[in-house]
């Protein structure tokens, strides 16, 4: 009898710890995903599901409210059970959550990268990856360009607007264009510079981008342009002269006089570009649906193409567009080694299995940054294409540099001071000193 009841003790014994086991097991095989995004949570949640099918992997998907974000994640990273996945703002994300980020300049997933520079990154290490990018440039309607190329009495040697490659190029062609506006049919060369109340986004934030970046790249004291800007109390505008070249031409060659331009919207801007009545216009991947959506909407999808802001800056021929994110993912270097390379697996099958890739392109519709997607598994959208399309070329992205100006009031001061050049009443030199002194005003402001 004690022999039984030892062994039934034993084996019992044995089925606990078995039991022990399996449950840390089980528990070990798990990752905790953080997601920002509530619009996209059950997508989420439909992938946690495939995987777990593929890899008897569990993913455990916790989504903040919106808007909290970051009370959640600091939340969450003080259980013992924290996010194994999350989510940074770039850089700036970056210098909050550095302690936390695990180095990932070794994983697949930062070598699926198309564009490498866009990876948050210090030193030698790669701490943040960003998932789904938008782009902005230059859009042009191609069928009006094949038109202008074709004409016998162009002024320009070159026959495509793929030859085109810096500003110098850019003037002369949009120069010459206007000349023959009536022959090509149409209005202007670029789509009317939206310099209305509220409407001037494009100019003092997107095409402000450039010089900025160009000036900020100059800083050594940081790794990237965005910090450069977010620790600078005051600026030069280094390069006001570049940007002055590039606002020029869009005014003076525009379906719209410079003086009317304060009346001008976005929406009448992309409406004119929908109807065929100009070649050009600057806006970013969104605007598809602008253009697309306009009744009465002329442009091809296979005709819409991208260049990007050209400035006349040295070197620009490889420059590409501006791109841009506030989604990177980050691994939590202190969780354990198992859960990290679990975490890294998880996201690597996102954007390189079949099942993946066809969840961020149909069902999460991201521009996804990654080389793994075959040309049938990228999104329709042809301004999404193009975007891309640049990024796999053998040029630099333009990072969104705009993300440290000091503030809207100092967007706005831009804008303002842009339509009363535009309308004759400031001088460049008065530009450029009101976005200098709003700069240093508005910095001071923020410091306090």
């Amino acid at each position: 009898m004690k022999m039984r009841k030892m062994a039934s003790i034993l084996l019992s014994s044995a089925m606990v710890f078995s039991m022990i086991g399996c449950s840390q097991k089980e528990q070990a095989k798990e990752i905790y995903f953080l997601n920002f995004k509530p619009e996209i949570a059950e997508i989420y949640d439909k992938i946690a599901e495939d995987y777990f099918k593929e890899t008897g992997v569990k993913v455990k998907v916790v989504t903040a409210a919106s808007g909290t974000y970051e009370t959640t994640l600091k939340s969450e990273m003080s259980k013992s059970q924290a996010p194994s996945i999350f989510q940074i703002n770039g850089p700036v994300g970056y210098e909050a959550w550095a302690s936390y980020c695990l180095d990932l300049k070794d994983t697949k997933l930062y070598s699926y990268l198309s564009d490498p520079s866009l990876a948050v990154t210090k030193d030698d290490g790669v701490y943040g990856i960003p998932y789904v990018v938008e782009g902005y440039g230059i859009i042009y309607n191609n069928a009006i360009m094949e038109q202008y190329f074709a004409l016998p009495d162009k002024a320009v040697s070159i026959s495509s607007a793929d030859e085109i490659t810096n500003f110098d190029m850019l003037s002369d062609v949009v120069t010459d264009m206007t000349k023959h506006k009536d022959a090509l049919g149409i209005k202007g060369v670029f789509a009317s510079t939206s310099l209305g109340s509220g409407e001037q986004w494009r100019w003092q934030t997107h095409l402000a981008n450039v010089p900025f970046y160009y000036e900020f790249l100059n800083n050594k004291e940081f790794d990237n342009t965005i910090l450069a800007s977010l620790n600078s109390p005051e600026i030069d505008f280094t390069y006001s002269d570049n940007y002055k070249n590039i606002f020029d031409l869009y005014i003076n060659n525009s379906a719209t006089e410079p003086g009317l331009l304060g009346s001008k919207s976005v929406d009448d801007s992309m409406a004119e570009f929908a109807l065929g009545q100009v070649a050009m216009v600057q806006n970013g991947n969104w605007a598809w649906g602008q253009i697309s959506g306009v009744d009465g909407n002329v442009v091809n999808a296979d005709d819409i193409k991208y260049l990007p802001i050209y400035t006349g800056m040295p070197g620009e021929e490889k420059q590409g567009l501006c791109i841009g994110t506030e989604n990177y993912f980050a691994i939590n270097s202190k969780v354990s080694k198992e859960v990290q390379d679990m975490s890294v697996a998880f996201l690597e099958w996102l954007f390189q299995s079949q099942t993946g890739k066809s969840y961020v392109t149909n069902d999460l519709g991201f521009i996804s940054p990654f080389s793994t997607f075959e040309d049938n598994e990228k999104p329709a959208d042809p301004l999404a294409r193009e975007v891309l399309r640049w990024m796999e070329k053998d040029v630099t992205s333009v990072p969104w540099t705009f993300a440290g100006f000091p503030s809207e009031q100092f967007k706005n001061d831009f804008g303002d001071a842009l339509l009363e050049y535009a309308q004759g009443q400031k001088n460049w030199e008065e530009v450029r000193q009101v976005v200098t002194e709003s700069w240093a005003r508005e910095s001071a402001a923020k410091a306090k």
